[in-house]
């Protein structure tokens, strides 16, 4: 086992059949003819063949972020497009060298927006230094030489540079102070839809996620948990699985067990016959009933902590020409991404700890392998594998990292890979939470909405995650969308009440997003109080610059409102806001006679302020919706005896293509702003889909999924 570096890369690959690109890091990676590249700065490496490499911090899983930051790189750096490659940056890079990428996280639709300033300057900064290379070497004024497609040009002498040429000149230079990026308006690569480079290689089977990690004499891991959240190992007799054929080692941890063998299958089929007794604790007789019970008396406790409080809401209502109640409420559910959690892990005899995964973040997986091992930052690198879904499961708890370190380090000197089966996934995850919400509104005499008093109640994430009280008691990802309504009510008031049970909760693929369901859902029941139009109900409270009201406008148009439909279909509409950007969605369902709904066509409009790739923030629309349905129709995660009850698939369906609708997304990027677009679609598309099930069937809908209703027209 005691390899080079590059003999075990080139070995691992040589066994998994994946992609050399995303295991290695080659800082002097050699080009043809045996010339090595130049790093110029930590974000552009270039080939004496001009070939650039842009190193991306985040992590890629199937979102666009490992094409799109190279957009915005590429353009500062002014490089021939068709010679630019992407590859990850190394965590422990990272880390020797003072955090030089900045975030490492990719979550919350932040991959672009919230590094887009300092990769834009990293490209800009690198341009400007193979530029005043190229001039030192002429002996000219930087001032003189102008670029295109990485080539530098003298105008009075008529000469040329390639930057191949001058590479390893312009790093050695002083870093610009101060660069000028340039103006969206001039954008040449940023802004335009560029092939993605993960497409082709994925269609062809390179790309090495977690799963495929193979490496010399891997051994295997299977795990299981106390089913019940927060129980702990009580006893084990491993004496049968032990003997079974390929079975290594059993590994007994306090809350959990696992199997290691010379394959998965027989690491799983020896940790079935393990007897384990679990002591489940306290938490051994919840269920969803008595969940819902504990987040109701919430609601009903009189001194919430209050998260918005605009005029005298009692007031106003107990004045109010008509008053409108209701209860909504929502499920916990799983991100079941479709690769189960999983973690390589290799502790070297030289004490050096080396972790492949996929991660939403590859510094917090790092951080938590180090101090699973003991070791310092500086012994331990991590790999980021390209990731078979995240949705935030893969962001914030590193379980899977923290349990895969530990399983290795039993067995020192050999790489073990740890992998979660469907059924250990589905039950041990940080689950969107569960909640109920009451609201109550006044209007007035002419059906104007003058009050409106709203109280949330469920689990709070950050208190799961980070282990601390919210600020003053509010979590501002559950009262999001409800706390922060651009609406204009003169009279609002937003209570929240934190009820964290066992079960652990997570960030869900736009996290909050159920509140975007209960508002816009009860606002089309005002308007239907009202006697007034959904869209022209709402555009009378959007002040006439709300971004808000820009997308409410454009989806109308796109989507045609108020034309004639087919027969039984009909249109439902919502509009939110989150994660930097403005989004309206218009929704166009059926129902069948047997109750069936059928949503035919999605119209989205977005507002993101910028747009660096319009073919992948289309297809994030259209991930949005196939990711969200699946919510609205089937899926929900329920407690029995403390246990998550759904197992796998076949009782947490999946929608199929056949139920996939046309959606037509419309971009209307007004700048001066970056907003996101892996989570904006999912928020308003609830509510549009039950507000034209309520236009199709007069039922309204206020609780997930609809496999629960029954949606015959009576």
């Amino acid at each position: 086992m005691n390899i080079n570096r590059r003999g075990f890369l080139k070995a691992s690959v040589a066994l998994g059949g994946g992609l050399l690109l995303e295991f290695s890091f080659p800082v002097a990676a050699k080009a043809a003819g045996g010339m090595a590249a130049t790093e110029v700065n930590a974000w552009v490496v270039i080939h004496p063949d001009d070939r650039v490499v842009v190193r991306i911090a985040r992590s890629e899983m199937g979102q666009g972020t490992y094409t799109a930051l190279a957009q915005l790189v590429a353009e500062e750096l002014d490089c021939d497009w068709a010679k630019v490659s992407s590859e990850f940056a190394s965590p422990n890079e990272h880390i020797r060298r003072k955090r030089i990428w900045g975030s490492m996280s990719t979550g919350g639709s932040q991959g672009v927006r919230s590094s887009q300033d300092y990769v834009r300057k990293a490209g800009a900064a690198a341009r400007v230094m193979l530029v005043n290379a190229a001039a030192a070497r002429w002996k000219v004024s930087a001032a003189e030489c102008t670029v295109e497609r990485g080539v530098i040009s003298h105008g009075p002498s008529r000469r040329t540079l390639r930057y191949g040429e001058v590479a390893a000149e312009a790093a050695r230079l002083e870093p610009p102070k101060d660069v000028v990026l340039r103006d969206p308006k001039n954008w040449k690569i940023a802004g335009k839809s560029m092939h993605r480079f993960d497409i082709p290689d994925k269609v062809m089977g390179k790309p090495v996620f977690g799963v495929d990690v193979v490496l010399p004499g891997m051994l295997h891991a299977s795990v299981a948990q106390c089913p019940v959240f927060g129980g702990t190992l009580k006893s084990l007799d491993a004496g049968a699985a032990e003997k079974m054929r390929g079975v290594k080692k059993v590994v007994r941890e306090a809350d959990f067990v696992a199997v290691i063998a010379d394959s998965w299958w027989r690491a799983d089929q020896a940790l079935k016959q393990l007897k384990i007794e679990w002591d489940a604790g306290t938490n051994g007789t919840a269920s969803t009933a008595s969940i819902m019970a504990m987040l109701r008396e919430g609601l009903a406790d009189p001194n919430l902590p209050q998260a918005r409080k605009i005029g005298d809401t009692d007031a106003a209502l107990a004045t109010a020409a008509k008053v409108i109640e209701a209860e909504y409420s929502s499920p916990y559910l799983n991100h079941a991404t479709m690769e189960p959690q999983t973690c390589t892990a290799w502790l070297k005899p030289e004490g050096f700890l080396e972790v492949w995964t996929s991660t939403q973040n590859g510094e917090a997986s790092m951080a938590a392998a180090a101090e699973t091992s003991g070791l310092p930052l500086e012994k331990v690198e991590v790999h980021k594998m390209m990731l078979g879904g995240g949705f935030g499961r893969r962001g914030g708890p590193q379980d899977f990292v923290v349990q895969g370190v530990k399983i290795a380090m039993s067995m020192p000197g050999t790489p073990v890979k740890m992998m979660w089966s469907r059924q250990e996934d589905m039950q041990h995850g940080f689950y969107r939470p569960a909640s109920v919400v009451r609201m109550k509104a006044g209007l007035d005499a002419r059906g104007n909405l003058i009050a409106m008093h709203t109280r949330i109640a469920c689990p709070s994430i950050l208190k799961v995650l980070l282990r601390e009280l919210p600020k003053e008691g509010i979590d501002f990802t559950a009262v999001r969308t409800l706390s922060d309504m651009p609406y204009t009510i003169p009279n609002q008031q937003v209570d929240y009440a934190m009820r964290n049970g066992h079960v652990p909760v997570g960030f869900w693929r736009a996290p909050g997003q159920q509140n975007a369901f209960y508002r816009e859902s009860f606002i089309d029941e005002l308007a239907v109080a009202a006697g007034r139009d959904p869209i022209e109900f709402r555009l009378a409270m959007l002040k006439t610059a709300d971004k808000n009201r820009l997308v409410l406008e454009a989806v109308a148009k796109a989507a045609n409102w108020g034309a004639p439909l087919p027969p039984g279909v009909h249109r439902g509409l919502a509009v939110a806001d989150g994660f930097g950007s403005y989004t309206a969605m218009v929704a166009e369902v059926s129902v069948t006679p047997g109750g069936e709904p059928r949503v035919h066509r999605i119209v989205v409009a977005i507002d993101s302020g910028h747009v660096v790739n319009p073919d992948t923030c289309r297809a994030q629309a259209e991930g949005n919706v196939i990711f969200g349905l699946g919510s609205i129709l089937y899926q929900e995660n329920n407690i029995r005896n403390g246990r998550i009850v759904e197992s796998n698939f076949h009782d947490f369906r999946l929608p199929q293509i056949s139920e996939m609708p046309q959606v037509e997304t419309v971009l209307v990027p007004t700048g001066g702003f970056w907003g996101g677009h892996g989570e904006p679609a999912i928020l308003p598309l609830p509510a549009a889909i039950c507000n034209a099930i309520f236009a199709a069937t007069g039922k309204r809908i206020r609780s997930l999924p609809l496999k629960h209703h029954d949606l015959r027209k009576a």
